[in-house]
Formats: C-alpha cells, sequence, structure tokens
C-alpha cells in the first residue's frame, strides 16, 4: 500500500494506458475500428480495399474518394446483393465525418463482410489530409 502512495502518479498511467489499451482491443472485435486518410491509402494501395461512400447523392457528386462505390447508408440494407462479390475484400466506408459509417459498418458486418472498417473523420478528414477528391 505505501508503494502505490508512493508511487501514484505511476500507478494512475498504468491504469489510464491499460484501460485504453483493453477499449482499443475491445472496439477492433465489436467493428468499431476506424483508420486514419493515410492508413486507409495504404489499405487501397497495399491491399486493393474498395470504399463505400454512404453519403447522400449531392455530397457524393459534390466530391468522393476516386473509385469510391455509392449508396447512401438509408438504402445499405436494401442494397447489399449489390456489393456481395466484395464480401472477402477489405472495405473502407466513409461519410461526411465519420459518424453514419460506423453503423454502416456495423451493417456490413452483420451481412458476412470480412475486413470493414470506417474513415476516421470522413471526407472531411480525408480532405484536410490534402487527399484526392473526385467531382461528379
Amino acid at each position: 500500500m505505501e508503494f502505490i502512495r508512493q508511487n501514484i502518479i505511476w500507478v494512475g498511467l498504468a491504469v489510464v494506458s491499460g484501460t485504453m489499451l483493453l477499449s482499443s482491443m475491445l472496439r477492433a472485435r465489436t467493428g468499431g475500428s476506424s483508420v486514419s486518410p493515410f492508413t486507409a491509402t495504404l489499405m487501397i494501395n497495399r491491399e486493393d480495399a474498395w470504399v463505400l461512400d454512404v453519403r447522400d447523392e449531392a455530397a457524393f457528386a459534390a466530391g468522393h474518394i476516386p473509385g469510391a462505390r455509392h449508396v447512401p447508408s438509408v438504402r445499405l440494407a436494401d442494397r447489399l446483393a449489390e456489393l456481395h462479390k466484395l464480401k472477402k475484400k477489405p472495405a473502407i466506408v466513409c461519410c461526411e465525418r465519420g459518424a453514419a459509417s460506423r453503423s454502416a459498418c456495423d451493417t456490413l458486418k452483420r451481412a458476412g463482410f470480412e475486413k470493414v472498417v470506417s474513415l476516421a473523420g470522413g471526407l472531411a478528414a480525408w480532405e484536410e489530409a490534402s487527399q484526392p477528391i473526385t467531382r461528379k
């Protein structure tokens, strides 16, 4: 007990870092994982990952990741059959800021898609990282 009192800062640091490590592992197991624009680019180039944009038609037309497939989040469950052939390939799901893509990731995982991640920060983060955008 004396050791804990004398080293309270180190004990607190160990508890906080352990908690962060565990929460990170749990998020990855439950499909809550997200990747940075840099990591997404690596996945596209090295793992032949495909991109699913779940924003509405107007937002998609205004600018999207080159080669992205477009299925609005409100229609995703109805259009899963179109994406069936891509189940075994890594998928990166993006939306405007990252919230809707997490829900879409859950839908894809329940449908049997194997490696699905959300683009952290969405298209806004992609643009902020100076990654290419295609406009319709």
